[in-house]
């Protein structure tokens, strides 16, 4: 996805908007009743967006603290909260997913509930959709907030995502941005299980703009992802997005190949010049320790696509719903 200048608007294809849009914000939460009081609060006060209405969809995914409840408290009277109920912790691709399946608005807003995305920034946001831009993204201008491996290990993913990837994602971007209805659309068409949305935003197209900004610490609570967890999802990215990890054995095995053959050709060479000789030992076990090591990566990194084929051929859903909760009541809607 290319952030497209100011200057650059000409060349997006202009689609007039409507004039009094509803725009609907997904907020995934999960053990997070710490964080929904404060964050509605500021959305009150810092959400500022002329002559459009505005619904928070909150997507609970599985919280096993509170914030089942306290969403139900806080939503009494109001008519502008929706609460989507997840029947457990499907992980946040899946809870957002689940958002932008119900969202009604003619545009949606993704965003965390610990205000280190400002809402503030959603009226820049606004502005640029009204001028034409499908998709609006908040960039980070640094990771003065994260640790020292933390910045380290992710400025190196994106780089290598973006050397072996087909499809370019901006770096220090993460989930918060404005998607047009149309670019919604568009993704409700791609039913993939193993869920990688920065990818699958980057991949759908549509004109669109970056807006700088600095991160702020979390109002409340901790940051679920941990580092395996992070782990695990730089991988489902690469996988998703990239057969580079398949293809690249294919030219380790052919310069194993090429050694073995010129090894070989050296030995015989030997042979034939200072007779027979008995080969070291440890040179015997290196070799073998060495090829055993790599046929267990290679077969490890097919063994990924494999598992990924697995779980698309049994067609599960990406998320199941215990209920959909209006004005502190459950509505009758289909499940998931």
């Amino acid at each position: 996805m290319r952030a497209i200048g100011v200057s650059d608007l000409h060349r997006a294809q202009i689609r007039p908007r409507p004039e009094r849009p509803l725009i609907s914000l997904i907020i995934p939460v999960f053990n997070e009743e710490d964080a929904v009081g404060p964050f509605l609060e500021a959305a009150a006060q810092r959400i500022a967006l002329p002559n459009a209405q505005i619904e928070y969809i909150f997507v609970n995914d599985g919280s096993k603290d509170h914030t089942l409840d306290v969403l139900l408290g806080l939503m009494q009277g109001r008519t502008d909260i929706s609460l989507v109920n997840l029947s457990r912790n499907f992980g946040k691709e899946a809870a957002m997913t689940a958002g932008l399946d119900i969202a009604q608005g003619d545009a949606v807003v993704l965003l965390d509930v610990d205000l280190q995305d400002p809402p503030e920034l959603i009226s820049q946001f606004y502005d640029l959709w009204r001028a034409g831009y499908d998709i609006a993204y908040g960039l980070r201008r640094s990771r003065s907030g994260d640790t020292a491996l933390k910045s380290f290990t992710a400025t190196a993913f994106y780089s290598w995502f973006n050397r072996v990837s087909d499809t370019e994602i901006p770096a220090n971007v993460g989930d918060f941005r404005l998607l047009d209805r149309r670019v919604v659309a568009a993704l409700r068409q791609l039913p993939e299980r193993g869920r990688f949305l920065k990818g699958l935003f980057a991949w759908v197209g549509f004109p669109s703009a970056a807006v700088p900004f600095e991160r702020p610490p979390r109002v409340a609570g901790h940051s679920k992802w941990n580092y395996w967890r992070l782990w695990n999802f730089a991988l489902e990215g690469l996988v998703s997005f990239s057969t580079a990890p398949l293809k690249v054995w294919t030219y380790i095995g052919g310069l194993l190949a090429l050694g073995a053959v010129l090894y070989g050709l050296y030995i015989l060479a030997r042979v034939l010049v200072v007779g027979i000789d008995v080969p070291g030992y440890a040179s015997l076990i290196i070799i073998l320790l060495f090829g055993t090591a790599l046929n267990l990566i290679s077969l490890g990194m097919v063994g990924e696509y494999i598992s990924r084929l697995f779980i698309e051929a049994k067609q599960r859903p990406i998320y199941l719903l215990e209920g959909i909760y209006r004005n502190g009541a459950r509505v009758p809607e289909e499940y998931k």
